[in-house]
């Protein structure tokens, strides 16, 4: 469980990339994979993979990965030798915060889930949310600080 103030540090270009593709996908989620590296200092996402949104029902409030582009990612992660630290989406005309069903759909302990707020086309707020628990019974979101550098 975590007992200290979670912190994601990104490249200002990695932020930047990520609001952007929640502006070119509005009003549909967009989605992708963090990827870095475990230092001293904790979690530093270095770069991204932008993934298609493979959700048909409802992709203007769902997004979905395909687990083979998320493996081809990992893979690709690992030549370069990056992990896959966390995942990112947008959240178009809602809050930047997690939902019920981003809860639910979150299964990578210990990554980090990054949500950007797209009000009317434009990226407003991107906040991150540190996955926590021993398995699905007791997993839950916490706040996670972003640092830039």
């Amino acid at each position: 469980m975590i007992q200290f103030l979670a912190m994601l540090k990104l490249i200002q270009s990695v932020y930047d990339s990520i609001r952007r593709h929640g502006e070119e996908t509005y009003p549909h989620e967009c989605c992708g994979v963090l990827l870095g590296r475990m230092n001293g200092d904790g979690r530093v996402v270095t770069s991204l993979a932008r993934c298609g949104n493979t959700r048909t029902d409802s992709p203007q409030n769902r997004y979905h990965i395909d687990p083979r582009e998320l493996v081809r990612i990992q893979r690709e992660g690992r030549d370069r030798e990056e992990d896959i630290l966390g995942f990112y989406h947008s959240h178009p005309d809602h809050p930047a915060s997690w939902s019920q069903t981003d809860l639910a759909d979150a299964h990578w302990f210990g990554c980090s889930y990054v949500i950007t707020s797209v009000e009317k086309g434009k990226a407003v707020t991107t906040s991150s949310f540190l996955l926590d628990g021993s398995g699905e019974e007791d997993k839950k979101f916490f706040d996670e600080k972003i640092d830039l550098f």
